[in-house]
């Protein structure tokens, strides 16, 4: 990579980081995964730099490879090993809704990958569909099956998890 080239790549990456973070741990609820899933991202990103550059958006492209990273991670080996049944260094939440965000993350790791990874892209980062697609390499009527299905599973889990949702009786 030649230094014009490298200097972008690093401004990017600075700019990006605390964003691209977040979404590793949204789709894998775990900051020690999420730093590994960035890691593999950002180098798939640097070898490939001027290709992601000279794509319409950089932002959707590094994306793309972050949660298709995700959704690869499994067939690794090493993610099958699990050294502790909880991390030690699990942050504080900040906001008040502590109750409702541990719920959702236990329902939202119950669903199968690529739907957690369609609703989390849809709902929290407030993509459309067509950008969904585009990101997952799949057509408009897959996002739209998978957050519907995704959805639906996710409003059983949260049955399961006994926690009603508002204008739902128990």
């Amino acid at each position: 990579m030649q230094g014009q080239d490298r200097t972008e790549y690093v401004e990017f990456v600075s700019s990006r980081l605390p964003g691209l973070r977040g979404l590793a741990y949204t789709l894998c609820g775990d900051w020690n995964r999420a730093d590994d899933i960035i890691q593999i991202s950002l180098t798939k990103a640097y070898l490939r730099w001027s290709s992601v550059r000279a794509s319409r958006d950089v932002d959707q492209y590094v994306r793309a490879i972050v949660v298709n990273t995700f959704l690869s991670e499994r067939r690794l080996a090493w993610s099958r090993v699990r050294l502790a049944d909880l991390s030690p260094d699990i942050p504080a939440p900040e906001e008040a809704s502590i109750e409702d965000r541990a719920v959702l993350r236990q329902a939202l790791a119950r669903l199968p990958k690529r739907q957690r990874a369609v609703l989390i892209l849809r709902f929290i980062y407030d993509l459309g569909v067509s950008e969904v697609a585009e990101t997952l390499h799949c057509s408009a009527g897959t996002v739209k099956s998978q957050t519907a299905h995704g959805l639906a599973s996710l409003r059983r889990h949260l049955d399961d998890l006994a926690y009603p949702l508002p204008g739902r009786r128990i």
